[in-house]
């Protein structure tokens, strides 16, 4: 079947085996009998009347409503927001499954048990700083109470695992040693830094900030400090290890993830009380950049969850500044990027700790611009009425607008930002374009084109049953075929004297493959070629076999098929067949819909040659020209060929 890095196949195959889908889902959300399937509420957007479906006869979830699909180890990891490897062990731990992992080189060996002891020794820290801020004097009139004055209660304290560090020299590398943890991974882990003058404590007389992964892992920690020393820095943070990349990560993920998929939306602050205060408030769709530089690694982080992200940084100045400094990686990464700048003065933690939850959200729904009025605003503050100023924002905002990929967005843009600035579209049309070309290195001329004659580039996400590509519909129904009926038994051949039986499966693979038709839609073709390579194996079970494929977007293909209503169209049937079930009818109606696919790509093969031929015409290339004619005549022989099997008077 397929691999995954570290799990042997045979298990992962037992854990399909084992995880049976209600008893998963129903871990989460409350079902109820409808029928041969299950229904809910949705847990992936907020819904009043159930459109969530599990069915445990095919293995899969659906819902209805946001469209979302797959298996056990899909639903676990969009749940849980979990990696597909994650996802697996979570649910091997639940049903008993031991997984038995592929050979390891040493070196490989050596790392995973270092990741492993350095995560262990940064739960003990956490465990550690925690009992210190609620059960000694210091940790309780020092840390604690430092929490309490910013306003945070002991239930947010508990949740986000706060603590304090000693101001002794070693309080947490001689309690940790002590309990038989390793100096060197305490020291690795940056817990704990050694000198030629002995080992001591990094965070002492700091309240601590525990930093987790998406999975909750504790990889890290940041460290507010409570004296008046003034040669310390304010912050410190554990520096980068095997098990932390500042780069990679945002505070508070591990507990916004849920809320930011349930919501749709981000809410990206600076720090960690930022964050703190937000969660506190309820609004948990928030997480932070810690302070450093947005990176595209944070971004992807969230377009995960969602493709929409509102960035709140202070009023002042720099806060503003920062925000346009973010603002560009948001938008390369095809997201929806809204700005909200807060009152002067106030931060994401100060606004939050004085107002109500609604109170927030209210002047966030208020407040938040889309980035080119925001950009535009801030910069036109700056240029003022210097024309040359005012030429560079143009150029500024306009290489913003370049890094969009979408082109029915950028076209948007363009035209509000011409509005804006009392610009012709053209000059803007034109200089995107330019850059664009710049970038890829492609030195084709640039000429304008309006929106009206602009072709959208298409970003192709095959989730759901609908065309997106000119012949997903047939493609959609050819697969269809093959998951619920590849199987059986089409009709019988006499070869070599030999009585061989055709299923549908080799059926549609060999036609297609007799005229060298590769599906177009690419997750389609990888299903196409995935059972090309494995439908004669004796125990291949097609709808089995995809339900449980790795990669969530077949997953989500293959349920979309699986659960929705399919109604015989009058495209396959001759009319008095409607009475009959698909099933009776696979002997007519097979050839008719592969035969119907065939018409159909020849038919786009033919515009696509009508348009070449016009090319080579108005270029004179002769040779060219002769080339697609003869393709052309090829073409028109196929399709002549098909009317002739499809009655079709032409």
């Amino acid at each position: 079947m397929y691999f995954c890095d570290m799990i042997d196949q045979s298990t992962i195959q037992k854990i399909f085996d084992s995880a049976d889908i209600y008893e998963v889902v129903s871990d989460f959300v409350s079902l109820r009998k409808r029928g041969v399937n299950y229904v809910g509420c949705c847990p992936f957007h907020n819904e009043k009347t159930g459109s969530f479906t599990v069915s445990s006869t095919k293995g899969i979830y659906k819902c209805f409503g946001c469209g979302k699909g797959g298996n056990s180890v899909n639903f676990i990891m969009e749940h849980e927001q979990m990696s597909y490897v994650e996802a697996l062990r979570w649910l091997a731990h639940k049903y008993n499954v031991f997984i038995e992992e592929k050979e390891l080189t040493e070196n490989q060996k050596q790392e995973k048990s270092d990741r492993e002891s350095m995560l262990i020794v940064t739960q003990y820290a956490e465990s550690f700083f925690v009992d210190q801020i609620f059960n000694t004097d210091e940790g309780k009139s020092i840390g604690l109470g430092y929490f309490n004055k910013r306003g945070l209660d002991n239930a947010t304290i508990e949740k986000f695992g706060l603590g304090y560090c000693p101001e002794a020299w070693d309080g947490l590398t001689k309690s940790a040693i002590e309990k038989g943890y390793k100096k060197e991974f305490l020291v690795k882990s940056g817990l704990s830094i050694e000198t030629e003058r002995g080992i001591f404590d990094r965070f002492r007389a700091r309240v601590l900030f525990p930093i987790r992964d998406i999975a909750g892992k504790i990889i890290a920690f940041g460290g507010r400090i409570m004296t008046n020393d003034k040669k310390s820095a304010k912050y410190l943070n554990s520096p980068e290890s095997e098990i932390y990349h500042k780069s990679r990560t945002l505070y508070g993920i591990y507990f916004a993830k849920k809320s930011i998929a349930k919501e749709n939306r981000c809410y990206l602050v600076e720090g960690y009380l930022d964050v703190i205060s937000f969660h506190q408030k309820g609004i948990e769709n928030t997480v932070a950049s810690s302070g450093t530089a947005l990176t595209v690694e944070q971004i992807r982080l969230v377009r995960r969850l969602t493709p929409n992200i509102t960035i709140i940084y202070d009023g002042d100045a720099a806060g503003l500044k920062a925000s346009l400094r973010g603002i560009d990686l948001v938008l390369e990464e095809g997201m929806n990027v809204r700005v909200v700048p807060l009152p002067d003065g106030e931060d994401p933690d100060s606004y939050a700790q004085a107002h109500t939850a609604e109170e927030v959200l209210d002047y966030i729904n208020k407040n938040e611009t889309d980035f080119i009025h925001f950009k535009t605003k801030v910069l036109l503050e700056e240029a003022g009425n210097d024309p040359i100023e005012r030429a560079k924002l143009i150029t500024d905002v306009i290489k913003s607008i370049s890094l969009i990929p979408d082109a029915i967005t950028r076209s948007v843009y363009i035209q509000e930002t011409a509005s804006q600035l009392k610009v012709e579209e053209k000059v803007l049309y034109t200089e995107i374009a330019r850059i664009r070309k710049e970038k890829v290195g492609d030195p084709t001329p640039v000429q304008y084109k309006s929106p009206s004659q602009q072709k959208p580039e298409i970003s192709l996400t095959p989730s759901k049953i609908g065309a997106t590509l000119p012949c997903d519909t047939e493609e959609m129904i050819l697969i269809r075929y093959l998951l619920m009926f590849g199987g059986q038994e089409l009709y019988e051949e006499e070869r070599d004297d030999i009585i061989h039986s055709i299923s549908v499966g080799e059926y549609i693979i060999s036609e297609l493959d007799d005229d060298a038709l590769l599906l177009q839609n690419p997750k389609l073709q990888e299903i196409q070629n995935a059972y090309r390579e494995h439908y004669k194996c004796p125990d291949f079970i097609p709808s089995k076999f995809f339900v449980g494929h790795p990669d969530p977007e077949i997953c989500s293909i293959v349920a979309d098929i699986l659960s929705e209503p399919y109604e015989l169209s009058r495209m396959w049937t001759e009319k008095d067949s409607t009475a009959r079930s698909e099933e009776t009818m696979l002997g007519e109606l097979l050839p008719k819909i592969v035969d119907n696919y065939k018409m159909r790509r020849i038919e786009i093969m033919c515009r696509q040659a009508d348009s070449n031929i016009l090319a080579c015409q108005n270029s004179g290339d002769l040779e060219k020209l002769l080339e697609w004619i003869t393709k052309k005549n090829a073409m028109i022989k196929v399709r002549v060929r098909l009317n002739k099997k499809l009655k079709r008077t032409v």
